[in-house]
């Protein structure tokens, strides 16, 4: 049935358990008579749910609501247990924090002395180099982002979310108290602004995708234009750009065929035109400093990466930069050149009256604002104007303009290893790419154009925009010092994980749950929390009422013990006596060079049932857990003492180098015994292929061992305990490829097409712990009529994420963004999963012992299929005479 069960305790002749099957659908306290075979519901609760229930002889305490409660097993009654605990609550004490490691986003002023920071939902303000560190908001209770200084340098916009919801405010940084609130749009999320160079207007995007402009003259807002399909990392790195008069906002969004087109805003006429037509995908328009033109990330170079295995083919690092001539009457950047011979007349007499003249002039230049030119743009025509920079295609983000200058950030091209980003210019006049620094996550350019922020690796540093420049004074960042009161910062941390469920969750009807309602309830609950740890457990209990997959919380800052890696060997222990000895060591398939046991490797004579005596010298006893041994030793070269008996007589050493995890090992060793039952009892004519997730590791296996097995009569797909990843319409790719056609040669097989293809039958396994992209593979793998699916029904949890904003502490909470329906119009069976069309029960007990029901029963299904649905190769036609 669809409902969850947990917790059983066995109990008498009864299972006691927790179950949401009632009424109340909340986890409340259930009984199943062994006898009667009946279910009783024991407790009721609705507002919250029952959580670690735990029994003794006469009573099972529980836990609902942030309260303790004893059911008496007996009278069936149950009473809430009074619990007076002395503590200092030290965990909710004001306490000063520095806030280096929670940096979140950073701006820099427009001469490129001071950079703004947005840490710990504070905004904190710290010079290029010499000066004070100041923390400009000083709230717990409330969170910053977004910090941004206006050109003038007068003012630094930022949201808010002091009024409850993220509104735009303005302070003077130089000016105690003079934070000012300018809008109230109320529910939703903002991103990071972009001011005019007038320092009069401010351009972003919010979480509705709606591109806007807020006049500060006017206090007036406009909706400009609003996006398709975006989720928060296309939100986050929108770009958007201002003409130097002002008047024109260059923006992107995407069309109708998922390319985007750049578009530019008339702020005078409220007009907007698309300007490229979205054939080629552009981003990230930005303005010349002098308005003649405007650049653009472009995705118009295609040089193929052909597959080594296989004869599939991608198409990456696709990216170069463009420039566009807003008038028609400009010359092109790219122009032809020309070297001119300057012609002079006579001897000219230097005018000393002329001279004193121009140096006044020059000097009242220097101090005087420099006249801004209005910029023209002809539309028509405007983007056959368009030339490519001659650079090398690849990965560029964050185009920026300077004079005479282009910079961008160069992402390593996809392919490469080892590479790492760098900051890069075009210079315009000598047509050629220049190196600013490499080793930079990001960087910010300063208005002036003539200083740039860079990070680095969680460092911060202000460098020249020149060629060759260094990260030689990190900023003080370990200086950002604030006051944090806990209380209020949890209560900041609970309204922001709330709204963030209210204006990112796929259905605005919440799933009909009343979301104001499940705030108050679970803010009583908060008042409660002593602990990080606490107030993040009453987040997870709120958006749980959301009754989606995906909803998932945790992180932040919470109390951490320190740990040490641990090393492992590769076997399973055995105690026997005062010593461990070596009960199994692990093996994958002999081709399998992976990973290894360290007791694997030629040369290293340890062998099943040998005593471990000691490590490193240290005697090693069953007096403790043998990897008490091991702590600190993952991954290190060891010394090992062992012997055929638990005797230091005649005893001998190996030196070996240990794993710091044993995971993959079994999960081999694993594979490799199913793939060889499968192996035996089908004489070698199906194969089994193991996948464990639809991310890379699941692809990474899939590929690996089908390619080895495609020739295989019939094949196993075992895709139980998949955990997810990626969308796998791929994976059913691989596994769906028809025969196209065959190729004769004269000498030799047949060749078929498309190769490395399995026409024969299929079926795939299933379980309740295939979920997510597990879910989407098993359902996918029906609808193109595969196989069969064996086994009991899947996770059921297709209501995606995408990402949202992080919680000022560095917590995190997840919001199901996008839910999948079916070509027919319906949804799928969320919180059910994909049913088998053969059902056979787990049994892990039995998987235990080595007895897998479910795959036995895929092997006599194969088998069956094979008599029945098995694939047959035609035959080479017979010689065709071709003459005439």
């Amino acid at each position: 049935e669809d409902a969850g069960s947990e917790f059983p305790m066995w109990i008498g002749n009864s299972i006691y358990f927790l179950s949401d099957r009632g009424t109340e659908l909340r986890m409340n306290l259930w009984r199943y008579d062994l006898s009667s075979k009946k279910y009783e519901q024991l407790t009721k609760f609705t507002d919250y749910d029952v959580h670690y229930p735990s029994n003794g002889p006469d009573d099972i305490v529980f836990e609902a609501g942030g309260k303790l409660y004893l059911y008496n097993i007996s009278s069936q009654k149950q009473k809430e247990i009074k619990v007076n605990l002395v503590t200092d609550r030290a965990m909710v004490k004001p306490k000063i924090e520095t806030a280096e490691k929670l940096v979140q986003f950073a701006s820099l002023s427009p001469d490129g002395n001071r950079v703004l920071f947005q840490a710990r939902g504070d905004i904190f303000s710290v010079p290029a180099e010499n000066g004070f560190v100041k923390d400009l908001t000083r709230t717990s209770g409330a969170a910053e982002r977004y910090p941004m200084w206006s050109p003038d340098g007068k003012y630094i916009a930022y949201w808010s979310d002091a009024s409850g919801e993220y509104e735009l405010y303005v302070m003077q940084p130089d000016k105690e108290g003079s934070a000012k609130k300018l809008t109230n749009y109320g529910a939703g999320y903002r991103y990071d602004v972009v001011w005019s160079p007038d320092s009069k207007k401010l351009s972003f995007i919010d979480k509705a995708m709606r591109i806007q402009v807020y006049d500060l003259a006017t206090n007036q807002s406009t909706v400009v234009d609003k996006a398709l399909r975006w989720t928060h990392g296309n939100l986050q790195g929108f770009s958007s750009s201002w003409s130097p008069d002002s008047r024109w906002l260059a923006y992107y969004h995407d069309l109708e065929n998922y390319h985007n087109a750049i578009f530019i805003y008339d702020h005078d006429t409220k007009k907007t035109k698309q300007v490229t037509s979205g054939f080629y995908n552009c981003t990230n328009p930005e303005f010349d400093p002098e308005g003649k033109y405007l650049y653009v990330i472009t995705n118009q170079s295609f040089s193929p990466v052909y597959s080594d295995v296989d004869n599939t083919f991608i198409y990456p690092n696709t990216s170069g930069i463009a420039a566009i001539a807003l008038k028609k009457t400009t010359a092109s950047l790219l122009a032809p050149k020309n070297d001119a011979v300057t012609i002079t007349e006579g001897e000219v007499k230097p005018d000393k009256a002329a001279e004193n003249k121009k140096e006044k002039k020059d000097s009242a230049a220097l101090t005087k604002k420099p006249e801004t030119k209005s910029v023209d743009i002809d539309f028509d025509g405007l983007e056959e104007r368009m030339v490519l920079l001659p650079i090398p295609p690849g990965n560029y983000r964050q185009l920026e303009a300077g004079k005479g200058k282009i910079f961008y950030l160069h992402v390593p091209n996809t392919g490469t290893t080892g590479a790492k980003n760098s900051v890069k210019y075009f210079d315009i006049d000598k047509r050629e790419e220049k190196t600013v620094l490499d080793d930079a996550d990001f960087y910010v350019l300063a208005y002036n154009k003539q200083k740039m922020m860079v990070g680095r690796q969680g460092s911060f540093a202000v460098i020249n925009a020149t060629e060759g420049a260094k990260f030689e004074k990190p900023l003080r960042i370990s200086e950002m010092q604030m006051m944090v009161n806990p209380v209020e910062e949890w209560k900041q941390i609970f309204m922001d994980a709330w709204r963030f469920e209210r204006d990112y969750f796929y259905d605005a009807n919440m799933h009909g749950v009343d979301w104001n309602a499940t705030k108050n309830r679970y803010l009583k609950m908060l008042d409660g929390a002593l602990t990080r740890e606490e107030a993040d457990f009453v987040v997870g209990e709120m958006i749980g009422e959301l009754n989606a997959s995906h909803t998932y919380h945790g992180g932040g800052d919470i109390e951490q013990p320190k740990t040490k890696n641990v090393g492992y060997l590769g076997v399973d222990w055995q105690a026997d006596g005062d010593y461990y000895k070596v009960k199994k060591i692990l093996r994958g398939a002999a081709w399998d060079a992976e990973v290894r046991s360290p007791f694997d490797i030629s040369g290293v004579t340890v062998k099943e049932g040998d005593y471990i005596l000691a490590v490193n010298g240290i005697p090693l006893t069953t007096s403790s857990d043998p990897f008490m041994a091991f702590q600190g030793l993952g991954n290190k070269t060891i010394e090992i003492t062992y012997n055929t008996s638990p005797s230091w007589t005649d005893a001998k050493t190996a030196i070996v180098k240990t794993l710091d995890d044993e995971y993959r090992l079994r999960n081999l060793e694993w594979i490799e015994a199913m793939r060889k039952k499968v192996e035996q009892e089908s004489n070698g004519d199906v194969g089994y292929v193991y996948v464990p997730s639809t991310g890379v590791e699941g692809q990474n296996e899939l590929l690996r061992q089908f390619n080895a097995q495609w020739d295989k009569k019939a094949l196993i797909i075992d895709e139980r305990f998949n955990d997810g990843g990626q969308i796998p319409d791929r994976f059913i790719e691989m596994l769906n490829r028809e025969p196209l056609a065959f190729w004769a040669v004269r000498d030799g097989e047949a060749w078929p097409w498309p190769p490395f293809a399995h026409f024969g039958p299929k079926v795939m396994l299933i379980n309740g712990w295939s979920g997510s992209g597990g879910d989407a593979f098993s359902d996918y793998f029906r609808k193109k009529n595969l196989g069969p699916l064996i086994g009991a029904r899947t996770w059921g949890g297709l209501i995606g994420i995408s990402g949202v904003p992080p919680l000022i502490d560095g917590g995190q909470v997840t919001v199901p963004t996008f839910r999948m329906y079916n070509p027919d119009g319906t949804w799928f069976k969320e919180g059910h999963g994909v049913d088998p069309d053969i059902a056979v029960p787990e049994d892990l007990g039995m998987m235990a012992k080595g007895v897998d029901p479910q795959l036995q029963r895929a092997i006599t299904e194969t088998k069956n299929l094979l008599k029945t649905k098995g694939y047959i190769r035609p035959v080479v036609p017979g010689t065709e005479k071709r003459t005439y």
